[in-house]
């Protein structure tokens, strides 16, 4: 690969897109089983819950998109740390709107915990592929193997 940088085509920004929402699905499957399990066992109001919940996911959805979705070789704490700025931002807002209306406007704890998901995997997709990963997508080992794949 040249030293310029690599912009994917449109079959595979799609290609993104689909593994993105996969991964995030996985990942939505593990939120919303701790988030339960916390609720259940714990009896805790709604944003520890959501926090712990939404920790657990975000490391496993760093993990597989950064491998799969965007095969990046970039560096791992570099990269986590410019998935922890997203969060910054993400997990105080979506702390407060969660407590807002599962606690004072009385919508339900699960309704409020997808429509969370559905705004966090459109944005976090968004933020990954423009500035987490624009400069490092297909520097993996898997990258590499599939382009000599491709070349032969």
């Amino acid at each position: 690969m040249s030293d310029s940088i690599y912009k994917p085509d449109a079959k595979e920004t799609k290609s993104q897109v689909i593994k993105f929402t996969l991964f995030s699905i996985s990942a939505g499957i593990i939120e919303t089983a701790s988030f339960t399990l916390l609720d259940i066992l714990t009896g805790w109001k709604y944003w520890p819950c959501y926090l712990i919940a939404l920790t657990l996911s975000v490391l496993w959805n760093f993990t597989l998109n950064r491998e799969f979705t965007f095969k990046s070789a970039n560096n791992v704490p570099k990269a986590m740390f410019l998935v922890f700025l997203f969060y910054l931002v993400f997990t105080p807002a979506s702390t407060w709107w969660g407590n807002a209306l599962t606690e004072y406007a009385h919508w339900n704890e699960y309704l409020v915990l997808g429509f969370t998901m559905a705004i966090n995997l459109s944005t976090e997709f968004l933020y990954d592929r423009f500035v987490v990963y624009r400069n490092s997508m297909n520097t993996n080992k898997r990258a590499h193997k599939e382009s000599k794949g491709k070349d032969e």
